[in-house]
């Protein structure tokens, strides 16, 4: 049989060790503080681009076919040459059109040779008329004949110019100053009027760039085409990949009307294009340099993503971290502009917060090291 002393003292012993146990297991549960760095938010004048997915487009297009038909008699370039307006590229068989021309000249000297005795004709009549030797009648027919005579002669002489107009449409001459593409058709290829393709001329010396912006911008975008002339150069510039086009564009126009389905207007840049850097085609980015006054700024590392949205940890005086969302705008280098949730001065975390949760206890102490013995 046990002892009441021996009894107390099981007891006793049983719950200082049940205390000692629970004073560790709630030592355990509670996370040591979490080490971080905290800095305030600053304000700055702000630099950065917006950017624009584009597409580079000639200001000047045109499909070269012909006007007359027949077969290609001589191509009078290289395939992709720069060509300049009035340069000869394609003739065209003249044989038959020669032929033509000579028919009608000839036409032409037989009906003025009918015009000439119509002429003589109806003088002579009307000499007879006034010592009424001759019938009126007679008078009449010869004006009625003199004037078809001059209505012959006018239609063979308008004949004739429709025969050179054909004569001059057997030689294809540039357009304009520009590039030249790939010869759709070789020497002796026969032709339609008005259908075969035989080439593509476009302007070279300036090239537009086009891309859409959303409506919210149509605003700021009419303000920098009204102060085209005012803008720095440095405004608008185009990206290949990695590579920068050497040149800067300026604004030249925006599109009539806002496209209902996507909610954008297209607008043209113009680009100098002095060593045909550029070819219609491409495709590209354009960057838009933009500024903010005072915008709020925070380095990049602070903000943390859940589920789509972006948060900042704010420290609290009870060595607590608040868990506050922020809306994101343009990066500037290693930092971000705050559109909303922070104002300047206030402290955020910016190192540590991938350990931290809402709640997290925070320490900006590091802890001391053990003393080695």
């Amino acid at each position: 049989m046990f002892r009441p002393n021996t009894i107390l003292y099981v007891l006793t012993t049983s719950t200082l060790l049940a205390a000692c146990t629970g004073k560790k297991a709630e030592q355990a549960q509670t996370p040591p503080p979490v080490l971080v760095a905290i800095e305030s938010v600053q304000s700055t004048d702000a630099a950065f681009y917006d950017e624009y997915p584009a597409t580079v487009n000639a200001l000047d297009v045109v499909e070269l076919r012909p006007q007359v038909s027949g077969y290609i008699s001589g191509v009078h370039f290289a395939d992709g040459a720069t060509v300049h307006k009035g340069q000869l590229l394609y003739t065209i068989d003249t044989q038959l059109y020669d032929a033509n021309y000579d028919q009608a000249i000839a036409s032409l000297k037989v009906q003025e040779a009918n015009l000439n005795k119509a002429q003589k004709d109806a003088n002579r009549y009307h000499e007879l008329a006034k010592n009424d030797a001759v019938a009126k009648q007679l008078v009449d027919n010869a004006d009625a004949a003199l004037e078809a005579a001059e209505k012959q002669v006018e239609a063979s002489k308008a004949y004739i110019r429709g025969v050179q107009t054909n004569v001059r449409y057997t030689k294809i001459t540039a357009p304009f100053d520009g590039i030249i593409g790939i010869s759709l058709v070789k020497k002796g290829t026969a032709i339609t009027a008005g259908q075969t393709i035989l080439n593509t001329v476009s302007t070279s010396n300036q090239l537009a760039v086009d891309f859409s912006v959303n409506q919210q911008e149509i605003f700021r975008f009419t303000q920098l085409l009204e102060n085209r002339g005012k803008a720095i150069d440095s405004t608008f510039s185009l990206m290949f990949g990695e590579e920068k086009y050497p040149y800067y564009g300026k604004i030249a126009l925006l599109d009539r009307a806002v496209d209902p389905q996507t909610g954008t207007i297209k607008t043209r840049l113009i680009f100098p294009n002095p060593k045909n850097l550029l070819r219609a085609g491409m495709t590209g980015v354009v960057r838009v340099l933009n500024t903010s006054k005072a915008a709020t700024i925070i380095p990049y590392k602070a903000i943390s993503e859940q589920l789509g949205e972006f948060f900042v940890y704010v420290p609290s005086d009870s060595n607590k971290v608040t868990q506050r969302r922020v809306e994101l705008g343009k990066a500037v280098g290693n930092n971000v502009i705050i559109k909303k949730g922070l104002t300047t001065g206030e402290k955020i975390i910016t190192e540590g917060i991938q350990n931290l949760r809402e709640g997290s206890v925070y320490t900006t102490e590091v802890p001391a090291q053990p003393a080695k013995h």
